[in-house]
């Protein structure tokens, strides 16, 4: 891969930087409003994001609660203890490769934004958090909506939407170092720093990291480096934010599993790159790798109108290339444009697969508030361009063809545009109305991915409706309705003929909110439509395979509660309880088409239990007991007993220390992450390939991360 500051990069930024100098040139030659306007920022996300008064689901994480456990982990990770959530890792540490379930909905199905820019992966569906290491440092805040929640920007959310604030403009100037170290060689060293508002009115604010660690499995290590710069102009009614942000990554490949036996007896085996020499020795090939950089460029302008208009206009750009390399044995010539040379029919080679995609387009909303009404119009228009292509770098047997040729091009472009509104209403006996309405059009044109061109146009309308009763000030209840709509994946369309998936979400719920307790009681009904479930088996990239299963639905109770115990105690349980089936599901595994009535949806289990025991007893000091239980889940559709991934109950301790300074710095943060502290042996995840034929992805015994945060 290349510098991450390499020449084109640089010129990228500077164009970037100019173009953001011509909007704030532009801006202070404006009349501005002196009326005082707090948190300007919030606009980037208030078009996506649910608030307390809206007939929605969901949990606020503020900076604060990030920073508690942000030591190196994936953002999935930090989030393992919300509600109905399930993460897992491909190294078994948190660090690599993660994955994030919600509902039993995985990440493809999960929309999730940034800014209320998407970003997920337009032809994969897909969150890849290693593109983006440490991104948790530039985060201000982050909201979980559980089920369809409100209308926002980029596919349809399944299971849920996640959405993103990055850091605020800030008002003084800050610095902040951080470095952490613990198991398996994991270190993390970040570097952030703020000049605060100068010269009437900019700012400019940025961070640089590094992590590495080798990994709970064997050779799963991970390189990674990223960095995020933001230029802020904040005057009265106006902010406007230049962002540049993104990372590069270099990970040992670790996504193969290890089946039962080994499971059992080495669980830290990984079988990739993997292969015989010519004296017949097993080696292992040490750059079996998935290498990748990604780099975004927003541009935001919020104005304050008045005191009750305000608006969002944002344009963006994301450049992602990079490839993955694999030692193949005995591979044949013809799979890739070669001649047969000396006789041979086959070949050990080392391949590269690589994406060079380009992702980019607008989003804009506008918000109109007074008394008791709320009004937001909103939408977007995004296009990707992605090519897809493979190379031989080498072979044992060389052949007539130049190696370095691409033996497969293929291409994918989608484009992506919606409309939403949204409207709030407060009624004076305590009742508030709550309507949405999007309309979403996507075309999808594809080579490579079946006999045919594939060349698809969807057209979505996607209504909710709610209603809130407030029964007091301390307590509320809501009914709300949502309709969801989601166009195949790229996978999808590789593996048959899929059709796009349809889902009526039903939402019923009760709040309470106090000074010494916060309890949230939640129900609901996900009815689907050719739901695209997960089959449990993964394709030759490792990408899980999906069909469509007819009709199906998700049911369930969540609760939520944060108690204040004492003056030191607080505790802060979490439960999901659920029932999520297959209606009248039909397999051929027999060699026939047969009925096999209703069955449970893979990767969706009944229980999910999350609980935070934290003590505050003493000044600037906080320990905390987290733990997490994950009940059986099936791995098929089928029902097949072979096929299931066993319960885990896990144990985190987490130390924080604060110690205030009044010289060189402002304080010291003293961070302890022991993880896993009762030794569980177990699996967060695994791959169902039919007929018992079953790799499970180990997770990490005991372990622990310290770190030293210093705050200027």
């Amino acid at each position: 891969m290349k510098n991450l500051f390499n020449t084109r990069k640089t010129k990228n930024l500077l164009s970037f930087f100019l173009v953001l100098i011509s909007t704030l040139l532009f801006a202070q030659e404006q009349k501005q409003d002196s009326t005082k306007v707090t948190q300007l920022d919030e606009v980037l996300v208030s078009a996506v994001r649910a608030n307390s008064k809206q007939p929605v689901s969901f949990t606020n994480m503020s900076k604060s609660e990030i920073a508690k456990r942000n030591l190196g982990q994936d953002i999935p990770m930090l989030l393992n203890y919300l509600p109905s959530v399930v993460t897992t890792t491909d190294a078994g540490n948190g660090v690599g490769y993660t994955g994030i379930r919600v509902r039993g909905s995985d990440a493809t199905r999960i929309n999730i934004t940034i800014n209320g820019i998407p970003y997920n992966d337009s032809e994969s569906h897909g969150t890849y958090w290693v593109n983006m290491p440490d991104f948790a440092s530039s985060l201000q805040s982050i909201q979980l909506q559980r089920g369809v929640g409100t209308s926002t920007n980029g596919s349809g959310a399944f299971g849920a939407s996640l959405n993103m604030l990055t850091d605020l403009a800030a008002e003084n100037a800050n610095g902040e170092i951080s470095n952490s170290f613990g198991s398996f060689n994991t270190r993390k060293h970040t570097v952030k720093f703020s000049t605060g508002k100068i010269n009437n009115g900019f700012e400019l604010s940025g961070r640089l990291s590094n992590i590495h660690s080798d990994g709970y499995i064997d050779r799963a290590s991970s390189d990674l480096k990223s960095y995020f710069l933001q230029a802020a102009y904040f005057e009265g009614t106006t902010l406007i934010k230049a962002l540049a942000f993104g990372g590069t990554e270099r990970t040992y490949q670790s996504w193969n599993g290890i089946d039962r036996e080994t499971f059992n007896s080495n669980p830290t085996f990984n079988s990739a790159g993997m292969y015989t020499d010519e004296f017949g020795n097993t080696r292992y090939y040490d750059n079996e790798t998935d290498n990748y950089q990604q780099d975004h460029y927003q541009l935001h302008w919020n104005e304050k109108w008045s005191e009750n208009w305000n608006s969002n206009l944002a344009i963006h750009y994301t450049k992602g290339k990079g490839y993955y390399e694999n030692y193949k044995e005995d591979e044949d010539f013809s799979d890739y444009n070669l001649q047969p040379v000396l006789g041979q029919t086959s070949t050990d080679l080392i391949r590269q697969k690589w994406l060079d995609n380009d992702f980019y387009g607008t989003t804009f909303s506008t918000n109109y508030n007074k008394d008791n009404f709320d009004f937001i119009l909103g939408g977007a228009w995004n296009k990707y361009e992605g090519d897809h292509f493979g190379k031989v770098i080498w072979a044992r047997y060389a052949s007539t063809s130049e190696l370095d040729d691409k033996y497969y091009n293929d291409y994918g472009t989608k484009t992506d545009g919606n409309l939403f509104a949204k409207a709030s209403y407060e009624l004076p006996f305590g009742l508030s109305l709550f309507g949405d309405l999007q309309y979403r059009t996507v075309n999808y044109k594809a080579n490579g991915v079946q006999t045919n061109l594939v060349d698809d146009t969807f057209n979505f309308f996607n209504p909710k409706a709610g209603l809130t009763y407030k029964i007091s000030n301390k307590q509320s209840v809501f009914f709300s309705y949502a309709r969801a709509n989601r166009e195949p994946n790229r996978t999808d369309y590789k593996n048959g003929t899929p059709k796009p998936e349809q889902l009526d979400d039903f939402e019923l719920g009760w709040k309470f909110n106090s000074s010494k307790a916060k309890l949230n009681i939640n129900t609901y009904f996900m009815s689907y439509k050719d739901q695209l479930v997960l089959t449990g088996e993964l394709d030759n990239v490792g990408a899980p395979i999906r069909s469509n299963s007819g009709d199906s639905y998700r049911i369930g109770l969540e609760v939520e509660a944060t108690v204040m115990l004492s003056k030191n105690w607080i505790i802060a349980p979490n439960f999901t309880l659920s029932k999520n089936k297959n209606i009248d599901f039909y397999t051929d595994a027999s060699g026939t088409l047969e009925n096999i009535g209703n069955t449970d949806i893979a990767y969706s289990p009944e229980v999910i239990i999350g609980n935070q025991l934290i003590f505050n007893g003493f000044k600037n000091f906080q320990i905390g007991l987290l733990s997490k239980f994950v009940g059986k889940q099936y791995l098929n559709n089928t029902n097949d007993k072979r096929g299931v991934l066993a319960d885990y109950f896990v144990n985190d301790f987490n130390l924080i220390y604060t110690l205030p300074m009044t010289k060189l710095a402002k304080e010291l943060i003293f961070t302890v992450n022991a993880n896993n502290i009762f030794n569980k042996k177990y699996a967060s995840n695994a791959a169902d390939y039919g007929g018992g034929y079953v790799y499970f992805y180990p997770q990490a015994g005991a372990n622990i991360m310290a770190g030293l945060t210093i705050k200027f």
